[in-house]
């Protein structure tokens, strides 16, 4: 997660540091379009967004920035960590940040709205409330892999793709990615969506329709939060718990799992953490930017999450049939078809999804026959 968070604190304050050009005769168009090119250099880019911003400094000074950062572990997790150990040097920079660590992702929602807080970090199924295109990215099933993750945000980088990024206030700075996420079971006969009926199913206490969806699997839905998701888990208040492989040491979800529990070994969804900005605090040009360092630290993330995730005992995993894993393909995808129907997933989310699916397995046969 190293200068994950501030690279865009740095790309701002370059932005805010330059003085006005209103004598330039380089026109605002041109500037954005030059700022916006990835052909150019990074120098070329920076310089154009100084001459278009360079006169919103106050005082001669570079207005402060408040950057709210969810960890679960709060000011001692690693995702905060990373973010603290650029403070220092952002501030021999002279930009003055402000960092807040949230363990409440419910409150760092609303601070931001609030405008208490002038980009958040968290959860990408969290910044579906800021950005439905992006919020998509977590759909369950929609990306197998970590290759088909890649690609997707290679894609979501290029600046074509900039207005989807922008939707009222805020604007999505950057995704990086978290991993997959699995089912953990308390019991290694809870190995398919049949024998998961009567249980108890973890859902997040904010999104009513995951519990709808459990209902339908005729398990019971508890409500959670994601501080207090592991610990009802391990306490034995849930039977299921969906979660990224990361939260088995951080969580300490072997605790749950005890002698009988285990992992089902199959990826329901690949998740995110996402940067969420006020548009009036980062411009459109700066957004970009930010987007495309996320983009180009991919392979560093993932190295990072790999070694937050640790060593995963191999007689946990819980092995299922090919028919199995084909239930929960059918199963997935006529969640993420219902969901959009009721305009919770976005629909050219899904296709986007889709057809990168269909170029890494061209032969399955939603390609011949789409119907996201």
């Amino acid at each position: 997660m190293r200068s994950l968070l501030f690279s865009l604190v740095l790309l701002t304050g370059s932005a805010y540091a330059a003085q006005s050009t209103t004598g330039s005769a380089v026109s605002a168009e041109a500037l954005h379009k030059k700022a916006m090119n990835p052909a150019l250099t990074e120098h070329e880019r920076i310089d154009a967004i100084k001459q278009l911003y360079g006169n919103t400094l106050v005082d001669g000074n570079i207005p402060p920035r408040t950057v709210c950062v969810w960890d679960i572990l709060g000011r001692s997790g690693p995702i905060y960590a990373a973010a603290l150990d650029q403070q220092a040097r952002m501030l021999d920079m002279g930009v003055v940040i402000n960092m807040e660590a949230y363990t409440n992702e419910g409150v760092l929602a609303d601070d931001l709205k609030a405008g208490q807080c002038d980009a958040a970090l968290f959860t990408g199924i969290r910044a579906r409330l800021f950005n439905k295109f992006t919020g998509t990215i977590d759909a369950i099933g929609a990306i197998p892999s970590s290759r088909h993750m890649n690609m997707l945000m290679k894609v979501l980088v290029n600046p074509k793709n900039a207005p989807r990024m922008e939707e009222g206030q805020f604007v999505v700075m950057g995704f990086a990615p978290m991993g997959a996420a699995y089912i953990f079971v308390n019991d290694k006969q809870i190995s398919t969506l049949a024998k998961a009926a009567g249980k108890r199913v973890a859902v997040m206490d904010y999104d009513l329709v995951q519990a709808e969806m459990i209902l339908q699997l005729g398990a019971n839905p508890v409500p959670t939060s994601v501080v207090s998701a592991g610990s009802k888990f391990n306490n034995r208040a849930v039977d299921v718990l969906p979660a990224p492989l990361v939260a088995y040491n951080i969580m300490e979800l072997y605790r749950g799992i005890g002698d009988k529990g285990g992992i089902v070994n199959y990826p329901f969804s690949q998740l995110t953490l996402q940067l969420i900005g006020r548009k009036d605090k980062f411009p459109t040009e700066i957004a970009q930017l930010v987007r495309e360092n996320f983009y180009s630290r991919f392979a560093a993330i993932e190295k990072e999450v790999e070694r937050q995730t640790g060593d995963v005992p191999d007689n946990l995993w819980i092995d299922i049939s090919a028919e199995d894993k084909a239930e929960y393909q059918l199963m997935m995808q006529q969640a993420r078809i219902a969901l959009r129907d009721r305009d919770y997933y976005d629909g050219d989310m899904l296709t986007l999804q889709r057809k990168i699916r269909c170029k890494f397995e061209p032969s399955h046969s939603e390609c011949a026959q789409p119907v996201e």
